[in-house]
């Protein structure tokens, strides 16, 4: 099934339809202009299911912060199991994790009210009826809830039972999850990873205002060659911020977090360490990408801080717009705040056409959001989080926007992970060819890597590299 032309500034929302003849769950997208457009979403493969047990645990992330762990059963046997990961530098958009608020508990940041969350109202929702798939189940939780952001139950519990049940439908259906998230339509691929190797901002307690640095295997061959050009730039710069005087810790997400304030510098750093590790710094080998996070260093006059200069949004794209024609970078991410809209039209329009501008804390991988960003002339690309939006289900759509707008998806983990593998079988499975998870350092970093290894190496046929937009 074809998807029709359409202008993909006139979807606004979504609504689903069942019961194709094949098995499909196509989605219908609602226009603005009163009409509906058929997007495809992801092939079911199964009839009614009924939930037999559901329990939630609390764990910890890598952060040390209380997480939820949520187990789903069904009455087939199949179970699947997920890890809810949280974040740290967050949209105001964001679906609302549900915390204890108890400051004799983990200063206030117990989840056992959304695990009960899980255990209770949740419970009693899945074991009453038989679900036909995903899409059915995630859209009953979201009724259930009843709040704009699913705030009442806590957007971690029911992103905790949508992931697991995700994996338990994938097993029913004997297919791997990245396999049977593949859309309709959609060639799936190995991703192309983002290593995070210098922290600022919200993620390292150092001068940094920039919150992410990155570096992007572009011109690797392969989904191994480029986990290996990303450990072995890793290593690199190491020894050359060791070298340096520079301190070697490292941030919330595996990166190093040296006590450098000016974003150029690090981006100098950045290109002797791809050098000193025997690779071409630029898309051919291996590029930059920013996540400045802007919302995390505007001040309440609408200025930006960086380092020591107080920066309008028409002075800090001219600042980007240098460092794009200094340095390998092909790809900035939150360049301004989440509520500069007319600075972001200003920002794509100087450098749109150059390079990747993906939309994280303005977006929040909400469809109607990235909707109305498209009509807007916003960006080019967003940032995918299934705990931003809180089910997986919403969440491709969010996706089925952006291709249908040919803005390009990054797949992300958040700063608080777990060594849940989930998003690495998302990113394969809708071609997205984009993903970030951290520094190839860290346990909850890692497992994400060596999950898309493992996808790699059981199916070689799996084409590598950027999706086409």
């Amino acid at each position: 099934m074809a998807l029709p032309a359409v202008d993909p500034a006139g979807a606004v929302f979504t609504r689903p339809i069942r019961h194709l003849a094949n098995g499909s769950c196509p989605w219908m997208i609602g226009r603005r202009d009163g009409g509906w457009l058929l997007s495809a979403c992801l092939a079911v493969g199964m009839t009614g299911v009924r939930v037999r047990d559901v329990s939630a645990l609390e764990i910890l992330d890598s952060r040390g912060r209380p997480t939820l762990q949520v187990a789903v059963t069904f009455s087939d046997g199949t179970s699947g199991l997920a890890g809810v990961p949280s974040g740290a530098s967050t949209g105001s958009g964001e679906a609302v994790e549900r915390r204890d608020g108890d400051p004799g508990r983990y200063g206030g940041l117990g989840v056992l009210a959304a695990a009960e969350s899980v255990q209770g109202e949740i419970a009693d929702l899945l074991r009453s009826a038989d679900w036909e798939d995903l899409e059915q189940l995630d859209d009953a939780l979201i009724s259930l809830d009843g709040t704009p952001g699913k705030s009442r139950l806590g957007a971690n519990a029911i992103t905790g039972v949508s992931m697991a049940c995700a994996r338990a439908f994938a097993a029913g259906s004997g297919r791997p999850l990245w396999d049977w998230l593949t859309p309709h339509a959609v060639t799936a691929r190995l991703p192309v990873p983002h290593f995070n190797v210098i922290n600022g901002g919200a993620h390292a307690p150092n001068l940094l205002d920039f919150q992410e640095f990155m570096i992007a295997p572009l011109g690797a061959p392969s989904l191994p060659e480029a986990v290996r050009a990303g450990a072995e730039v890793y290593a690199a710069l190491r020894r050359l911020l060791a070298d340096s005087g520079h301190s070697t810790g490292l941030g919330d997400e595996g990166g190093f977090a040296p006590e450098v304030s000016e974003p150029e510098e690090v981006l100098r750093l950045l290109v002797v360490a791809i050098e000193a590790a025997g690779y071409v710094a630029g898309p051919d080998g291996v590029a930059i990408a920013l996540d400045p996070a802007a919302n995390g260093f505007r001040e309440d006059s609408g200025r930006y801080r960086v380092g020591d200069q107080k920066l309008t949004s028409d002075e800090l794209i001219e600042r980007y717009a240098g460092m794009v024609a200094r340095f390998p970078v092909w790809s900035i991410e939150d360049g301004l705040a989440e509520d500069d809209w007319a600075g972001w039209q200003r920002l794509t329009e100087r450098l749109g056409p150059a390079v990747q501008l993906v939309g994280d804390d303005i977006f929040v991988t909400n469809p109607v959001t990235i909707t109305d960003a498209v009509a807007e002339g916003i960006g080019n690309a967003a940032l995918i989080k299934v705990n931003q939006i809180g089910t997986v289900s919403e969440t491709l759509r969010a996706m089925t926007v952006c291709r249908i707008a040919g803005y390009a998806q990054m797949i992300s983990h958040r700063s608080g992970e777990t060594t849940d593998t989930s998003i690495a079988d998302l990113a394969v499975g809708t071609g997205c060819g984009q993903i970030k998870t951290g520094a190839p350092a860290r346990g909850e970093r890692v497992a994400k890597y060596n999950r898309l290894a493992e996808i790699a190496a059981a199916t070689p046929s799996l084409p590598y590299g950027l999706a086409k937009t």
